[in-house]
């Protein structure tokens, strides 16, 4: 009731404002729980490839990254099909996969800083219509009813500024939030891709080693 109150007092200008509060709440969702799906324990996923790759049992690599689908499992299992050809024909597996998976990890996030300065400028807008209405509506109005006018118009403008405020800082927390996630599984990508390349060229070392005796 307290919000609606205020809402109402904020006139026009608090529709848009609650139109980008609401796709800041949807895209921030939506990002969030696929960004937690992504996200995988790289150090203890390596732990488990290492006997196996290393051993040559690159099928059993493949069949444990596909037990858990995720965006960096996809990749390193890409890789490992390419395994009987050279680390060339790996690393390129690896890179057509990531050209698939990392725009969906990176996908919408951005729009949250922009959802964020688009509902300070819809407040800043909605306060500066507000202060015209205030003071031109009192222009030619009865002195006795000047303050009521001029107080009415104030009020729309400062509910237009604290509510886009809150709806930019919102938007602006949750970019800062999510982006430092997905730059973290971005990371832990980059980092199993290395490790899963080295893997397969120490396991063709150990093939050639036990060859030789």
């Amino acid at each position: 009731m307290f919000l609606m109150e205020h809402f109402q007092e904020g006139g026009w200008g608090m529709w848009p404002i609650l139109l980008l509060f609401c796709m800041t709440v949807y895209v921030a969702i939506e990002r969030y729980m696929y960004v937690s799906k992504a996200r995988v324990d790289v150090d203890k996923l390596m732990s488990l490839l290492k006997s196996q790759i290393v051993s040559g049992n690159v099928q059993g690599a493949i069949n444990t990254c596909q037990a858990s689908p995720a965006p960096v499992t996809k990749i390193i299992a890409a890789g490992l099909r390419r395994a009987a050809g050279t680390e060339l024909d790996v690393q390129q597996g690896m890179d057509e996969e990531a050209l698939r998976e990392l725009p969906k990890i990176e996908k919408r996030t951005g729009y949250l800083s922009m959802l964020g300065n688009l509902a300070t400028l819809a407040g800043l807008l909605g306060t500066i219509t507000g202060l015209i209405k205030a003071f031109a509506g009192v222009a030619g109005v009865d002195p006795s009813m000047k303050a009521t006018m001029l107080s009415k118009g104030i009020a729309e403008a400062m509910n237009c500024t604290a509510f886009g405020l809150g709806t930019g800082i919102l938007g602006l927390a949750t970019f800062a939030i999510l982006n430092g996630m997905t730059q973290a599984v971005l990371d832990g990508i980059n980092q199993a891709t290395v490790e899963t390349l080295n893997l397969v060229v120490a396991g063709r070392g150990g093939e050639q080693h036990q060859q030789q005796y």
